[in-house]
Formats: structure tokens, sequence, C-alpha cells
């Protein structure tokens, strides 16, 4: 069986998104609201500008004490995130996950945005394959030095 792309594997295919002007609470509404980790932030009417995640909340927002209605999604969006096209093999987008350490994915075709790969949409096996591959590019990570 072949393995699946990013975008077989989205089960969202419509964009989250909020202008960079809108409030932390707001987002965390949306992203309650539409059950997912993640908002993308945008420019009118289609500049990918940044992505706040579930971990961007906690580790940005609630640990530093911000007030949620006073701050802006841009004060704490990670900025121009990673994209890749959605012809990307779900293991090679969990691999590129673990080794940068994040979760959330957005695809990108030319200048559309078609969604976001969250690990949660990779199948056990292909985390798996991912997994071997991270460890593979370890060892020869420590033997070439």
């Amino acid at each position: 069986m072949a393995e699946r792309t990013v975008f077989q594997s989205i089960s969202r295919k419509h964009v989250i998104s909020l202008g960079p002007q809108a409030s932390v609470r707001d987002a965390a509404c949306v992203m309650t609201r539409a059950n997912c980790g993640s908002v993308l932030v945008m420019e009118l009417p289609d500049t990918l500008l940044g992505i706040l995640t579930e971990r961007d909340l906690m580790t940005r927002v609630l640990a530093r004490g911000l007030d949620p209605d006073r701050t802006a999604v841009r004060e704490v969006m990670t900025p121009n995130p990673i994209c890749v096209p959605p012809e990307t093999l779900v293991s090679d987008a969990v691999v590129l996950m673990l080794e940068r350490g994040f979760r959330h994915l957005p695809l990108v075709a030319g200048a559309k945005i078609l969604g976001v790969f969250s690990v949660r949409d990779a199948l056990p096996r292909e985390i798996g394959t991912a997994l071997s591959q991270t460890e593979f590019n370890e060892q020869v990570n420590d033997v070439l030095g």
C-alpha cells in the first residue's frame, strides 16, 4: 500500500484562520469551536503571517500571565512557519516535525493555503517509519561527526 500524502491525511480540508489583530481569546474560541489545535494567522486576502497553537497559548500566554483579551495573536504567534507542499509524504512531514519540535505544519500549493497537517493526522505506521528515519539520521550524524 502506498503511503499517504499530508493532503490525503488531513481531516479538515478548510483553513481555520484569523487576522493578526484578533485577540488570543478569539483564537482560543475559534480553535475550540473547530476542535483543532492551531489557527493560521493571515493577512487578507491570503498572506500567511504565522501560526498559533495550543502550545503557544500555554507557553507564551498562560505561563507569562498575559491577558488573553488584550493580547493580539501577532504578539504570540510563531511567525513564518515552515510549510510543505500537499504531496509531501506523511512520514517525511513527521520526521520534519520531530526534528524541529513542532506538531502543526501548514500545507501550501503555490500561494494557496490548503490546510494544516497535525501529528494527529499521521497513522501509527507512518509515525513508526518517521521515528526509524529520525533514528537513522541521528546515527548518520553521529558517524559523520
